[in-house]
């Protein structure tokens, strides 16, 4: 990777989190009741905000309360695991040391909240590698939409086409390609089956750090 900017992606991406989140919509919706079968509305929510996954558990589901309330609620749960024991996945700061020895400039674009964000990677040693961290609910869009890339390009005075996307997700990949971005995929395990497609979009692929 050779472009002076570098957006990352968080789980999936830098982190090993996945599974962690995979989990989280179903615990959190069988501790509130609902039963049969959630495999089609948790896929439903993979692009969306957490704000956006919780009104849709609202609306299908009959959880009370507000979207507001309710992802706090499902942030709550995720925080312990950011807070103490997600880890980076192997080999990811070095890397990041070697783009920051190089005067990459980076940031993380994440759908996870931003405080979970700065827990995780202060606690692991990466988070004085970026500029800053960006949520999508600070943007107030998932990434089926590319207003979260358009953000941090912003911010770090830098223009799509000389900026990297890292990203483990085909969706967010092809919405970071389609809006004119430099695309590295990402291998995690949770996206296996999109792997052969997001290494025929991407412009680079990572299998391990």
């Amino acid at each position: 990777m050779d472009k002076p900017f570098a957006i990352f992606d968080m789980d999936g991406t830098l982190v090993d989190s996945m599974a962690y989140w995979q989990r989280l919509g179903r615990e959190f919706l069988r501790s509130k009741g609902v039963t049969g079968d959630i495999e089609e509305l948790l896929e439903r929510i993979k692009p969306m905000t957490m704000t956006e996954s919780a009104a849709l558990f609202a609306s299908e589901c009959g959880i009370t309360g507000t979207p507001e309330a309710i992802a706090a609620e499902m942030n709550a749960v995720m925080d312990r695991h950011y807070r103490q024991d997600i880890p980076l996945k192997a080999g990811v700061l070095a890397y990041l040391e070697d783009l920051r020895a190089k005067d990459v400039r980076m940031c993380v674009a994440s759908a996870t909240a931003e405080e979970l964000m700065a827990s995780c990677l202060g606690r692991l040693g990466a988070a004085d590698c970026f500029d800053f961290l960006l949520s999508c609910e600070s943007v107030g869009a998932g990434k089926d939409r590319p207003q979260v890339y358009f953000e941090a390009a912003r911010r770090l005075g830098a223009a799509p086409e000389d900026t990297a996307v890292y990203e483990d997700a085909l969706y967010a990949a092809r919405t970071a390609k389609a809006a004119g971005f430099y695309l590295v995929g990402v291998y995690d395990e949770s996206a296996r089956a999109h792997w052969a497609e997001l290494t025929a979009l991407a412009d680079e692929a990572i299998q391990t750090f």
